[in-house]
């Protein structure tokens, strides 16, 4: 339960490269989500090119901290994977596979001391383009990481009682 109550966006890093041991148990821990059917229908893309992160912060409406992150990992849904569940599988399945995997992710990072933070603002064309995405893959999530260089902020949560309904609403 530690690093669900100490996990907070975090939006400055050091410039410290973070290592690829980290960056590849990171990627596992997300794969070890789970997913409609089993069939992981998420992929990864690593970006720590700085031309390719400053191309990715501007996709990301020119939000900053995707440049300065030392790795940006780029989450996608792939479409193909999930075909077998047909329509409901290419919209809504492999988005809910990808956003167990980003969970995962972030939750890992924290536990390694690793800041993160959850990027679902950008133009999905300029980054399909940017990374060569084929059509059947969509990006989902772009999340910068790196060893915060600021204490995130504890955001305020909802009363449970504001947002549990037993039987019905």
């Amino acid at each position: 339960m530690e690093c669900l109550e100490t996990r907070t966006s975090i939006r400055t890093f050091k410039s410290d490269p973070v290592e690829e041991f980290i960056i590849l148990e990171a990627l596992k821990a997300a794969n070890l989500a789970p997913s409609a059917g089993n069939l992981q229908a998420r992929d990864f893309i690593v970006v720590r090119n700085v031309a390719t992160k400053k191309a990715l912060m501007e996709a990301a409406l020119r939000q900053d901290f995707v440049r300065t992150a030392p790795a940006v990992i780029v989450c996608c849904a792939n479409l193909d994977r999930i075909g077998h569940y047909g329509d409901r599988g290419r919209h809504l399945y492999c988005i809910q596979d990808s956003a167990a995997a980003v969970e995962n992710m972030l939750l890992f990072l924290t536990s390694k001391g690793i800041g993160s933070v959850w990027v679902g603002s950008f133009d999905e064309e300029k980054v399909r383009t940017l990374l060569g995405l084929p059509r059947e893959i969509r990006p989902v999530a772009i999340v910068p990481i790196g060893y915060p260089a600021e204490n995130g902020a504890r955001r305020r949560r909802l009363p449970m009682e504001e947002l549990t309904h037993w039987e019905k609403w």
